[in-house]
């Protein structure tokens, strides 16, 4: 794995941290303030998320990553850093809809990262 993934995978990873807690984390903490403190705090936190999020894309895309495979990468990170925030911050079950959805993730991978 050359270095310019491999910064743009954990620039990735810190990235959706902060975009799932941006898009989803207020409907724990925040759901009895009005809609527009959840609005702000959203964009406070998904400001750090462009933070990362902007670098890692430059950085990929830089070492010859496509548009393509950085949108598949983008995507299966964000799946991976779904599931446990919805497990263990949100308290939900575990579905078999998790499996399935990353099943069609490994396919995706496969299909747009093949030569």
């Amino acid at each position: 794995m050359n270095s310019a993934l491999i910064k743009t995978v954990i620039l990735l990873i810190i990235s959706n941290c902060f975009m799932t807690f941006a898009w989803y984390g207020h409907l724990k903490k925040l759901s009895a303030k009005p809609l527009i403190v959840a609005v702000l705090v959203s964009w406070g936190i998904a400001f750090f998320e462009y933070l990362v999020q902007v670098p890692a894309n430059r950085i990929g895309h830089a070492g010859n990553l496509s548009l393509a495979q950085l949108k598949i990468l983008q995507e299966v990170i964000t799946l991976s850093v779904f599931v446990p925030f919805s497990l263990l911050y949100m308290k939900e079950s575990l579905r078999w809809n998790f499996l399935w959805a990353a099943l069609c993730m490994v396919g995706a991978v496969y299909f747009i990262f093949r030569d």
